[in-house]
């Protein structure tokens, strides 16, 4: 399918590993103009020819704010924003989570997309197709016991997604959320791990359970995100805005 995103101009944070990258090369392989962000300096380096990068945490939001500022100057303008950064936050109960990591939580998975919406605004009214996705997740409309922080952050991504639909959609600006469930990687492994280790059980215990609230039993893949991603992003998706779409294989709950 010509998704129609030759030359594309598109701004992805966090950028260098996991779905963030999966978004990079399948925009990239559309023939997209590409830049992107990331902590993790190592990562940026394995980024394909032709791919703008530079290292910023998210969570300096001066920073941020500038990056996007200089990426879109930089490919001549902005077509398509992708907030994809995101931690996974503290894992246990609320009486033990140092406040801390709540705010590193909400600053890198919430507040970033303030920051990069309201730079890349200016820059998005001036395209022919406008669009800013947000990766929020399953537990931003699940509750998730002993994530509080990480489901409260993406409650909010969806809450911002919806706001900026009706506040934007007068420029022709479309805002969409996606809502990944389980996705395969290291991430995942380690968000099981920590599961498993607050409740005192074992990481298969922990997996198995987590499948057993899905009807389609398998992890999600990364490129299975970015596919939802390009299409809401291609001129094939101009009339769907302000909806959280899942990708997640029909789960009930996260346990």
């Amino acid at each position: 399918m010509n998704l129609e995103l030759q030359g594309a101009r598109v701004i992805v944070t966090a950028g260098a590993g996991g779905i963030g990258r999966a978004i990079v090369d399948a925009f990239q392989a559309e023939g997209a103009h590409v830049a992107t962000c990331d902590i993790d300096g190592d990562a940026l380096k394995t980024l394909p020819p032709g791919v703008a990068s530079e290292e910023v945490d998210v969570s300096d939001h001066a920073a941020l704010g500038a990056f996007v500022a200089r990426a879109a100057d930089q490919l001549g303008g902005l077509d398509c924003l992708v907030n994809n950064a995101g931690i996974a936050g503290p894992t246990g109960r609320i009486e033990d989570l140092d406040l801390a990591d709540i705010e590193r939580c909400l600053s890198v998975c919430l507040t970033s997309q303030f920051v990069t919406i309201g730079r890349a605004v200016p820059f998005l009214q001036a395209s022919g197709n406008p669009s800013i996705v947000n990766i929020s997740s399953l537990a931003g409309r699940l509750g998730f016991r002993l994530r509080s922080p990480y489901a409260a952050a993406k409650w909010g991504v969806i809450g911002l997604t919806k706001s900026m639909a009706a506040e934007l959609g007068p420029d022709r600006i479309r805002v969409n959320a996606v809502l990944p469930g389980l996705v395969a990687g290291e991430r995942q492994q380690r968000v099981l791990q920590s599961r498993a280790d607050a409740r005192g059980t074992s990481f298969a215990e922990a997996e198995a359970e987590a499948f057993s609230y899905t009807s389609i039993r398998t992890y999600v893949t990364p490129q299975q995100i970015a596919d939802q991603v390009l299409f809401l992003a291609s001129p094939r998706g101009q009339t769907i805005s302000g909806q959280a779409i899942s990708v997640c294989g029909d789960t009930g709950m996260l346990g």
